[in-house]
């Protein structure tokens, strides 16, 4: 098989994705590992006839198929598919951006593909981490890993005026803020700093049955598509779009919404649990 084609300027070392993932998520991994090998080591001690040998057995295949269905599905995403090649990203955002804002949370390798593919367009990437809304320790050991070059942001206030930014961008950042309530606040800056028909592409992985099926519990940590959308919805920000790179890798593109439109129409419980 062919690898993908990345897009001007983007480099990515081989196997980069997958040896990210372990690095960053190495705990997670040990634990099913430990989990795994201590199941294996009670089948051989427990006499025949326990009634609870068969569960062990099954507890040890599942531990064992989600760590390597996890690592397989992560290898296809982020080294196999199209999603790194980048080339997707201006067809799928559908219009020829004067400015544009990349937000991440630690971890940016979409940077230099925004340069080479939108070259005529004026471009700034925005480090949103925060501390108390993202309490994940693997966000910690991305960031002390990974060469950090951009500004710092807060996400409640982003650094840009009003209506002056033609395209956003969040590949794989929103879903790091734990709390509802903190991604609607995100998203009501989309909605502040986007141009009236601007667009902004919101890329994540969804709590689905697909990434259940891949990462089994560790789907949890993604969010369901009902509650990205009322999160949309609650910033005024139309959904024109969604596509699929992967099965399991959802593409959101949103356009802004004419203040005039009824605030009622598109409101939503910030602080609603996520399905």
């Amino acid at each position: 098989m062919l690898a993908p084609v990345t897009a001007p300027g983007v480099r990515r070392e081989a196997c980069q994705g997958v040896r990210q993932i372990v690095m960053f998520n190495w705990p997670r991994y040990a634990l099913a590992a430990a989990v795994l090998a201590g199941a294996l080591l009670a089948v051989q001690r427990v006499p025949d006839g326990w009634r609870g040998r068969d569960a062990l057995f099954a507890g040890a295949g599942l531990a064992s198929f989600w760590i390597a269905a996890s690592l397989a599905v992560s290898w296809f995403v982020y080294d196999r598919s199209p999603l790194m090649t980048a080339r997707w990203i201006p067809g799928t955002l559908g219009i020829k951006p004067n400015t544009w804002l990349n937000l991440h949370a630690g971890l940016d390798e979409w940077t230099s593909a925004l340069h080479a593919l939108l070259p005529e367009s004026r471009g700034r990437t925005l480090d949103i981490f925060d501390r108390p809304a993202m309490g994940e320790s693997s966000i910690s050991r991305a960031r002390h890993d990974v060469q950090r070059r951009s500004e710092h942001a807060d996400f409640r206030h982003l650094p840009a005026a009003s209506g002056t930014i033609d395209a956003l961008f969040l590949f794989f950042c929103a879903h790091e803020l734990r709390a509802h309530a903190a991604r609607c606040e995100l998203f009501e800056e989309v909605s502040r700093v986007v141009a009236s028909g601007g667009r902004a592409v919101v890329v994540e992985q969804l709590r689905d049955w697909r990434n259940f099926i891949a990462f089994g519990p560790g789907f949890l940590h993604f969010h369901s598509a009902g509650a990205w959308r009322r999160c949309f919805a609650h910033a005024r920000l139309l959904t024109v779009a969604e596509s699929s790179v992967t099965p399991f890798v959802r593409v959101f593109v949103l356009e802004k919404q004419p203040c005039a439109m009824s605030t009622a129409a598109w409101s939503c419980t910030c602080r609603s649990q996520d399905s």
